[in-house]
């Protein structure tokens, strides 16, 4: 069950699409709700000779430490709205550590709401560093959680299972599933892709359906999309992939892409 959740507060957005959406998922589960607002560290051009006078860092320390206070008060505002009494932490952090350190934090949590690709840092770094759940929000994201039609992205790999097992909460409550295979449209096999999954989430007395796209000139990210777009679709399930490089996670493909043009909330897990 989703008992437990965190969001990361958008630094400077008059509306927070991921705010509202956690506070709706709060609301649907009864779950706990922290908002975590960063106040980042001032960023010091390395072209500038001499350094900035530290009056001019201080008041940056200050603007950052009153948008996170802003943020703050939002959050808490839109959660109350809901009858949720949520609980808040204002961290100090540089732009590149954000992720790292939300990703730590996050270990202790069911489920991370948050929208980009502002974000992307922190979306990065809660996907592969807290071993758990994550739902990015697209910015033209109205209203809270909808599952009319869930899309279950399957391609048999371990964190596309990861996020079918993490997503269960949700898609014992849709209406509707598809399970969604792409192909290239060059197997042979007379087998269909994606039954034993489907079977599998039957036996769980879901509603499912298995829809096997062909990409065609499309790649896999903007075959997903546009079916989603197609079907009606309110809630995506799919793995999240990428590789470490440097230290640095460097999102797959199909990840990137769908971050990048998402339309539709959706549940990542590593």
């Amino acid at each position: 069950m989703i008992k437990d959740l965190v969001v990361n507060l958008g630094i400077g957005d008059p509306r927070d699409a991921a705010v509202d959406y956690a506070v709706s998922i709060a609301g649907t589960f009864d779950a706990h709700l922290c908002g975590i607002a960063f106040a980042y560290e001032p960023v010091v051009p390395p072209s500038i000779m001499g350094g900035i006078p530290a009056d001019v860092i201080d008041a940056q320390w200050a603007a950052s430490a009153k948008a996170a206070d802003a943020a703050i008060a939002s959050f808490e505002a839109a959660a109350k709205r809901e009858g949720i009494l949520p609980e808040h932490r204002k961290l100090e952090a540089s732009l590149g550590g954000a992720g790292d350190l939300f990703g730590r934090l996050a270990r202790r949590f069911d489920l991370e709401p948050k929208h980009g690709p502002a974000q992307d840092l922190v979306i990065e770094g809660a996907l592969f560093g807290s071993g758990r759940p994550v739902i990015v929000v697209p910015y033209i994201q109205k209203g809270g959680l909808r599952l009319d039609r869930a899309l279950v992205c399957w391609d048999g790999s371990r964190p596309a299972a990861r996020a079918i097992g993490d997503a269960m909460p949700f898609l014992a409550r849709a209406a509707a599933i598809d399970v969604v295979i792409v192909a290239s449209g060059r197997e042979k096999s007379d087998e269909i892709p994606g039954v034993d999954m489907a079977e599998h989430l039957a036996r769980h007395a879901l509603k499912i359906e298995v829809k096997r796209l062909v990409s065609g000139d499309l790649d896999v990210a903007n075959t997903i999309l546009s079916y989603a777009a197609d079907s009606g679709a309110d809630f995506i399930v799919m793995g999240g992939f990428g590789h470490s490089r440097l230290r640095e996670f460097v999102l797959g493909g199909t990840t990137r892409g769908i971050l990048a043009s998402m339309t539709v909330p959706a549940l990542m897990s590593h």
